[in-house]
């Protein structure tokens, strides 16, 4: 007989991970939201470090700021986000435009501005955004590129919380952020106006989450909808809360239409009761696969960032898929209007055409004007729903150049205003310029210079109103009788070229399930791949849409140097044979690879979606 206690059962071994030593931390504009420390990856040290590559300008970035709010609560004692920011945009170089952005979309942790992508290169970064998960031992052991990772990560944040408090290289206690002092004024970061019938103006004031009143002034606060918290909530003007409200535009009715940014719903607003109401959107963003179509307030949205009366219908800048939508308050139903979801600058009919990142709309009689911001373009759509551009030409020029439109530049506008004589003034926000373009002439003008991320214009007499949205204040400007004379600047986006051999290359998204999940396979195949390339001749074959997340690529030996264009999705689920309707989850990112062909060249280029390239 044995009277010895029976052994305790072992606790099960961590699960084995790839691990890759976390290179340090650099970047040339230092650090935000420290108190004025500098800090290296050693202080850190037994917390799970989170690395978030954004840049201001893309909404996939802004989404994921959104996403991991909740994580950053939950784990505050155990895990650290820093936002490494990697410009695209020459503007976004500049520190004070970062510290701006970090306040404007209330960035409550430390952030390494890296306007030379210093760290950047040295993670391999590829794409905005990317979550790099480093845990608390200083290993890198997770990437993920994209949109929709929140829940993978909060699985995986878990695992390392338990793995190393077991072995006691957990560190617990407050993080290193220290919130920057708040400063008072009537606006912060306000985005978009409206002139009144009663001519007063009406201006989203984007940070503090209301809509604000103004009198005839500009500067007299008469009223404001909104209790200035972040949140979803409908009701009377003290009541109502908005999430980082933008476009605003007026209904014959008198009713006032609001782009709920954040929280990818279309709001209603009475100005003469205060009510606020909502028309359309769940509250939840869109994802692939989600209705398009249908009864308004039953499909879901994507930060909607202008919103224009046109045609019977209010159209919406549907900044966060890419695409134009229409909202029918008769019917009260929504719509996909124009463009794939794809991010580029295609031309044609207007459910074969390509966006990217629409954000101001402007109608006149005969069309409907776009600023669509990331190809740094001035767009439209006609009468015949065919889309149109008349400045721009992709993702990656732009710059501050007058002109004939085909070679003039704009950089990231957001606005756009219709002007009496039917030119339209262009809100060039990253130029902090307004723009002209004459439709008779073809030719691009300045109108004015030193404003300050200007992100909107409104017509008030023969004054244009324009929202400084860096200056928190709207400025009111005599119309010119002739153009501003500046010096032609033009910028390409410069990021280091990947160098791929001649001939065949492999192109592998890097996707692994997170813990608990599997492909969801139930209705056919669950990922998607999308090959194009700037200039079209860089492939000789391999391009178009495909379900295998691997692909060869042909090259085409008469072309040396271009852009990849790379578009995934995969959709998991949660592994449980017991559960009968699992969650499921879609990851999906875009990629520009800028590349060159050389005989030294690698002949595989790996993209990660999710997990590490092992």
């Amino acid at each position: 007989m044995n009277d010895a206690a029976p052994a305790p059962t072992p606790a099960p071994a961590p699960r084995k991970r790839a691990r890759v030593r976390a290179p340090e931390l650099i970047g040339k504009g230092g650090w935000i939201n420290t108190g004025g420390k500098d800090l290296k990856l050693a202080d850190f040290r037994g917390r799970t470090l989170i690395l978030d590559f954004w840049t201001f300008c893309c909404i996939n970035c802004l989404h994921v700021l959104d996403e991991l709010r909740e994580l950053e609560e939950k784990h505050r004692d155990t895990v650290v986000i820093v936002g490494v920011h990697s410009p695209k945009f020459v503007h976004e170089a500049e520190h004070q435009a970062v510290v701006d952005a970090v306040e404007r979309y209330e960035v409550h942790h430390p952030v390494l501005d890296d306007p030379e992508l210093a760290t950047w290169k040295q993670y391999a970064v590829r794409a905005w955004p990317t979550l790099v998960v480093i845990d608390p031992e200083g290993y890198v052991v997770a990437q993920h590129a994209g949109e929709g990772h929140a829940g993978a990560i909060g699985t995986l944040v878990a695992e390392l919380e338990a793995e190393h408090e077991a072995k006691g290289t957990l560190r617990r206690g407050d993080g290193p952020y220290v919130p920057p002092e708040p400063v008072a004024t009537h606006l912060r970061f306000p985005g978009k106006a409206l002139l009144l019938e009663s001519g007063h103006l009406l201006v989203t004031d984007t940070t503090r989450h209301q809509v604000v009143e103004l009198a005839a002034d500009g500067e007299t606060v008469v009223r404001r909808y909104g209790t200035g918290e972040r949140g979803f909530a409908d009701g009377k003007a003290d009541e109502a809360r908005f999430n980082e409200p933008q476009g605003l535009c007026l209904l014959p009715d008198g009713h006032v239409v609001v782009a709920d940014t954040v929280n990818h719903a279309l709001r209603a607003l009475d100005p003469a009761t205060g009510e606020v109401g909502t028309l359309a959107g769940t509250g939840a963003q869109w994802w692939q696969g989600s209705p398009a179509s249908g009864p308004a307030r039953e499909v879901a949205l994507s930060s909607p960032w202008d919103v224009a009366w046109w045609r019977g219908e209010v159209w919406i800048a549907m900044a966060g898929v890419h695409q134009l939508w229409a909202y029918d308050p008769e019917r009260g139903t929504v719509r996909v209007a124009a463009g794939t979801t794809n991010e580029g600058l295609v031309d044609g009919p207007a459910t074969e055409a390509w966006f990217a990142q629409p954000s101001g709309l402007a109608a006149t009689a005969e069309r409907l004007w776009v600023a669509d911001s990331e190809t740094s373009a001035l767009r439209w759509v006609d009468a015949e729903d065919a889309v149109h551009t008349a400045v721009g030409s992709g993702l990656f020029d732009f710059g501050h150049r007058d002109g004939e439109a085909g070679q003039a530049l704009l950089q990231h506008p957001l606005g756009v205003t219709a002007l009496p004589d039917g030119s339209v003034a262009v809100s060039d926000t990253y130029n902090h310029a307004l723009r002209r373009y004459d439709p008779a002439t073809g030719e691009v003008t300045t109108l004015a210079t030193d404003l300050r991320e200007p992100s909107d214009a409104v017509l008030v007499g023969d004054d244009i109103v324009v929202v400084e949205s860096a200056r928190h204040r709207l400025t009111r400007l005599r119309l010119p009788d002739e153009a501003v004379h500046v010096d032609a600047v033009a910028h390409r986006t410069r990021r280091e070229a990947t160098e791929i051999a001649p001939g065949t290359l492999r192109l592998d998204v890097v996707f692994r399930a997170p813990t608990g999940q599997k492909l969801d396979e139930r209705y056919g195949p669950s990922t998607r791949l999308l090959v194009s390339a700037t200039p079209p001749g860089l492939i000789a074959s391999g391009e178009g849409t495909g379900t295998d997340l691997s692909r060869e690529l042909t090259l085409n030996p008469d072309v040396t140097e271009g852009v990849l264009h790379v578009s995934a999705m995969a959709a998991s689920c949660d592994d449980d044979p017991a559960n009968e309707y699992p969650a499921c989850h879609v990851h999906q990112q875009d990629w520009g690879v800028p590349v060159k062909v050389t005989p030294s060249g690698a002949d595989r280029l790996p993209l990660i979606l999710a997990g590490l390239d092992t």
